[in-house]
């Protein structure tokens, strides 16, 4: 019995970890959401939006990759015609350096 509640723990501890490393954990006011990384890794795990800019949102490359720009269209917090312009602007700052 002592076995198989230690094999437990670690299966649970072994789960969140291997979903912390998978998916972005969006604090959108009282909504939280989740956005699928594209590759496995702690960077950005826990991210808050609350006080950020559109821009500053979308400046992250690896949110930016992973589909926060659809995620704000979808919650209504940029409408397309502004989304494409900073994803443009982005570009141009990138492309600058």
């Amino acid at each position: 019995m002592r076995f198989a509640k230690k094999f437990l723990i670690w299966a649970v501890i072994g789960g969140v970890i291997y979903f912390l490393l998978s998916y972005h954990v969006i604090f959108m006011g009282v909504h939280v959401k989740l956005l699928k990384k594209s590759r496995r890794t702690f960077d950005y795990t826990f991210v808050s939006l609350h006080a950020k800019s559109n821009k500053a949102i979308l400046s992250v490359d690896d949110l930016r990759e992973d589909g926060i720009g659809e995620l704000l269209l979808e919650t209504g917090k940029i409408s397309e015609e502004e989304l494409a312009r900073i994803l443009a602007e982005i570009e141009e700052e990138q492309e600058e350096e």
